[in-house]
């Protein structure tokens, strides 16, 4: 019988090896998988290569992550915030490298890795420092540059709830960068709210099917919410952003 589910957060971070490239889901806060982040600083890989739209905010989560010291570089379109000091400091100090990626781009080059595609062009970013070094193309007229897929090793991703098969819904914006880091990472690991039976899903309900999950464990109520609010750091730009949505 299939059964992708783990007992607990340590279970379902164990194998992540120094030097690996780790996704992270989440807009801000919404959909940031928090207890799995937690674990994975206990469990101490280091030199992590971290690629997630965001770089961390308070003193919770991926912020947590690099307040550690515990990452090397990180890829994401948005990587300042109010409460953005840990990634601030870690930047400023030379402790921490840091990609720029436009966000269309990076969910796009996130995309393409599940989906297959070895290389695509884009508009986005020409003319910009971002596009020094980089192939030109001209397409009917348009100058694009060309990009490159994103894999990773693991994918960390916050849903709310999913079934032993690894079949996984998610919560409004929670959602977000979510489903396409399940396709791009060799190893996907899903934190939830609930693990409930098989067939309680309408099948058109899963976005991410359990073909793309390798683990799956239940966290419960998460306490960094109260009644959908966010509690024990600022986190005010993304919580304007998504609307206190989990």
């Amino acid at each position: 019988m299939i059964d992708k589910t783990v007992p607990d957060v340590a279970a379902a971070v164990a194998g992540i090896s120094d030097g690996a490239t780790v996704m992270v889901g989440g807009f801000g806060r919404a959909g940031q998988p928090v207890e799995l982040i937690d674990a994975l600083i206990v469990a101490g890989a280091r030199d992590l290569t971290i690629v997630s739209n965001n770089a961390g905010g308070g003193d919770v989560g991926l912020a947590c992550l690099i307040a550690e010291g515990r990452v090397k570089k990180v890829v994401c379109s948005f990587p300042r915030q109010t409460d953005s000091w840990h990634f601030d400091a870690a930047y400023r100090e030379g402790r921490l490298e840091l990609e720029l990626v436009p966000q269309g781009n990076l969910a796009e080059r996130i995309r393409a890795a599940g989906a297959g595609i070895g290389a695509f062009y884009s508009p986005t970013a020409v003319g910009t420092p971002l596009a020094e070094g980089r192939e030109h193309r001209v397409i009917e007229g348009r100058t694009y540059l060309l990009e490159y897929p994103i894999h990773a090793d693991v994918a960390l991703i916050s849903g709310l709830a999913a079934d032993r098969l690894g079949n996984v819904v998610y919560r409004r914006t929670a959602r977000n960068f979510g489903p396409i880091m399940a396709t791009a990472a060799r190893t996907t690991v899903v934190q939830v709210d609930e693990i409930v039976e098989v067939g309680t899903f309408d099948p058109e309900a899963v976005v991410t099917p359990g073909i793309f999950v390798n683990r799956v464990v239940s966290v419960g109520e998460r306490p960094w919410l109260r009644d959908g609010e966010f509690v024990g750091g600022v986190d005010l730009a993304g919580a304007a952003l998504t609307g206190g949505a989990s």
